[in-house]
């Protein structure tokens, strides 16, 4: 039992700083993460701001059956939805072709200059993209100039509703893929190279050993990133539409984040503002919930 009590008291010594370590970064999550969700409770209120939390009329439910009335919301629902599952479709597929593209690259040097450059994007935000796309799918923009060039009327590609998501869900990918495909590599190289060698003796070329060898060493990782995946089905990228759309494409771009904050801020409809962001966190939870259920029934993945 002493035995037991020293091993413990040296372990939790050595592991002290590490714990103290953490503190600024839990403190900083308590303050601007945590701290801020007391303003839930304007979910339930007829908020005032002059009347404050303490003194706001509690009204129950009434936001939400209000919320769930508004002409839009269906419509921002399924925006968020089409937007989100477009995104993560092609946001895992595109890098998956893209590594198992690079990774048949013999020249390293090229190699890498490849991967660098398409890694690159990732590392920019949405502010510098966005004023970026603007300028290239402008109506007097580079991208119509090039159309008016083989004889193509100009589109307005901002203005289009359907070429908006286009866009949107375009860009997400090139910004993204970078990240996911570096992730796709790393399972590629961890794939036992004497079944490629084997595959060889056999006669199998290299769409064969794609079917059979990468593909399947690749499934626990394609399926960890797919089921990690569904807790984003109501994130559709807040900032990036912020910056790119406009009212000509509400119709079509308008999602969750986008509406809530112009009906918060623009409208000042706090309540209702409040009650669809509690709304979507909840989904959101339940959905990371079933994530990461599915991540440990299907990969064995556990956080703890």
């Amino acid at each position: 039992m002493r035995s037991s009590n020293t091993i413990k008291k040296r372990s939790f010594r050595w592991e002290l700083p590490f714990h103290l370590m953490l503190i600024p970064g839990v403190l900083v999550t308590l303050i601007y993460a945590y701290g801020p969700m007391f303003g839930i409770v304007m979910a339930f209120q007829k908020f005032d701001p002059v009347l404050s939390f303490w003194k706001s009329k509690f009204v129950g439910w009434k936001n939400f059956r209000y919320i769930f009335h508004l002409p839009e919301f269906n419509q921002v629902m399924w925006n968020t939805v089409v937007i989100s599952v477009l995104k993560i479709g092609f946001g895992l597929l595109v890098p998956l072709v893209l590594a198992i593209l690079l990774n048949e690259l013999t020249k390293n040097w090229f190699k890498r200059i490849v991967q660098t450059s398409i890694f690159l994007p990732f590392f920019l935000s949405w502010t510098v993209l966005g004023g970026v796309l603007l300028e290239l799918f402008m109506l007097k923009g580079p991208v119509n100039g090039l159309l008016s060039a083989f004889g193509i009327e100009p589109i307005m590609f901002m203005g289009d509703g359907s070429w908006f998501r286009a866009i949107i869900v375009g860009s997400d990918v090139w910004k993204g893929m970078g990240y996911n495909m570096i992730i796709f590599l790393a399972a590629i190289v961890g794939i036992n190279a004497n079944l490629y060698e084997a595959a060889e003796v056999d006669g199998a070329g290299k769409w064969k050993q794609l079917i059979h060898i990468t593909l399947p060493g690749m499934m626990p990782i394609i399926i960890l990133l797919t089921t990690l995946s569904l807790g984003n089905i109501l994130n559709a990228g807040f900032d990036q539409i912020l910056i790119l759309y406009n009212p000509i494409v509400y119709e079509q771009g308008d999602v969750i984040d986008t509406f809530v904050y112009r009906l918060g801020i623009f409208s000042q409809q706090y309540a209702p503002a409040a009650a669809i962001g509690l709304f979507k966190s909840a989904i959101s939870l339940g959905l990371v919930g079933i994530s990461y259920f599915l991540a440990y029934r299907f990969s064995n993945y556990r956080i703890f």
